[in-house]
């Protein structure tokens, strides 16, 4: 079994293609179920955040499952499978692991270094394990891609590569509006359009920025209350409305964050006529959402400067290589990969050293059983001195090849040896299976789950 991703993000895809996959895989109990029944697939998981759509899948083969997978996906997006893989890329066994390490350390994100993918990738991994698509070799590559995530941020400057993206789009925000002559974020009133986690980033960075109010609109006026609460116990004036309102709170806002789930956009152009008439001075809107929050349309009104993922990826882009940790975290993902790869190894050789040495044993057992049939009255004393003289030849007789194959392991074509003597000594794999099911439960050094 071998790790493939198959995925799509803001590199590989326009935003508008993105978010249309995004909107179609949302069910991702349905996506992960049609996933593990497809023939050549064992383990799934799914991974969804704002700028990217990926599946992590245990397969058997690459070019079966790959059609397999790309076919789950093409199903869900309602598109022909030639459309959707001119935007997709496709990583598999080393060049999947080290692309998993690399997107918990934040490096394929459109902010580099950014926290929020930990946890995305914790929220994918709970969503997999109670869909049930998750077993002991998806559960050990997430968890050690968890444990490279934390570590390349304890022990590199990675997170001053980048804050969030909500950071950036605040950043751009302040810049328009100094234009008009005050300065950044401080004493504006904002308009905060969702109720969710990112609303919540939203809200703590405002409240960091110094404005003077900040108003939440929601579809349930209930949860938008929870971050009401939060702001005024920081001394901000805050107050919570429902989505049908949000035409009267545009009249007195400088900024608006949208940042919902909806499937289809939550601001247009008649809201914002109907604000018009009611406001005065630039008004910038930062759309977060994915799929897109805010018609497109809306940035070409007088007065409303329109930032969303796509302006944003664009800056961003620009400026990712300024920071020379990024190099350090890089080197530091390789080893991580180098390491994990060269434990799996070892414990996959180890798999087959016990089962070489179970069936050495199985020999030996059946050997004494038929000894015993046929020579019955056989002295106990010499019979187990014969017990004991075939057990020590037949443990030398598999000691240099199961010492032989852990140095082997060693090398980058060290599984070959092993499938060799599986196949030499005609080892059953489902007995190798069974080794490795247990051995990943109680593996020395294995990162556990802590969702």
């Amino acid at each position: 079994m071998s790790l493939l991703v198959v995925g799509m993000s803001h590199r590989s895809a326009p935003i508008a293609v993105l978010e249309g996959v995004v909107g179609s895989v949302a069910a991702t109990d349905k996506v992960l179920s049609e996933l593990v029944s497809r023939e050549h697939v064992a383990e799934a998981l799914l991974l969804i955040t704002c700028n990217r759509v990926e599946i992590y899948a245990l397969v058997e083969a690459f070019h079966s499952s790959l059609a397999e997978v790309t076919d789950v996906l093409a199903r869900q997006a309602r598109m022909a499978i030639d459309e959707l893989s001119d935007y997709l890329y496709v990583h598999y066994e080393t060049a999947a692991v080290e692309h998993l390490f690399s997107i918990a350390a934040g490096l394929e994100s459109m902010v580099v270094g950014e926290s929020q993918i930990l946890g995305q990738l914790r929220t994918a991994y709970s969503a997999a394990q109670q869909a049930g698509t998750v077993g002991h070799a998806l559960h050990e590559v997430v968890q050690q891609a968890l444990h490279v995530g934390k570590r390349v941020r304890t022990e590199t400057a990675i997170d001053a590569a980048g804050a969030s993206v909500v950071s950036e789009a605040l950043a751009d925000a302040a810049t328009v509006l100094c234009a008009g002559g005050r300065a950044g974020l401080e004493g504006r009133r904002a308009l905060v359009i969702g109720a969710g986690s990112m609303a919540g980033l939203v809200a703590a960075q405002l409240r960091r920025a110094g404005v003077s109010e900040i108003v939440f609109a929601n579809r349930t006026v209930p949860a938008a209350q929870r971050l009401v609460a939060t702001c005024e116990a920081d001394g901000i004036s805050s107050r919570a409305v429902g989505l049908d309102s949000v035409a009267t709170a545009l009249a007195t806002a400088d900024l608006v964050m949208c940042c919902t789930r909806a499937a289809e956009a939550v601001l247009g152009a008649e809201e914002m006529t109907n604000a018009r008439g009611q406001r005065r001075g630039p008004l910038v809107i930062c759309d977060l959402g994915l799929p897109r929050n805010v018609e497109p349309t809306v940035g070409d009104l007088p007065d409303v400067i329109l930032l969303d993922l796509t302006t944003l990826g664009r800056r961003l882009e620009r400026c990712a290589t300024r920071y020379s940790v990024i190099s350090a975290a890089h080197r530091l993902v390789r080893h991580e990969v180098h390491e994990y790869l060269l434990a799996q190894r070892a414990a996959d050789v180890t798999v087959t050293v016990v089962a070489l040495r179970r069936r050495a044993t199985e020999v030996v057992d059946a050997e004494l059983l038929r000894l015993a049939g046929r020579l019955p009255n056989l002295d106990a004393g010499v019979r187990d001195e014969l017990a004991r003289a075939l057990r020590r030849v037949a443990d030398k007789l598999v000691h240099v090849p199961t010492v032989r194959v852990k140095q082997l392991a060693e090398r980058d074509n060290g599984q070959s040896y092993a499938d060799a003597l599986r196949e030499l000594f005609q080892l059953n794999p489902d007995t190798a299976t069974e080794i490795t099911r247990c051995a990943a439960l109680t593996r020395p050094g294995s990162v556990q789950s802590h969702s």
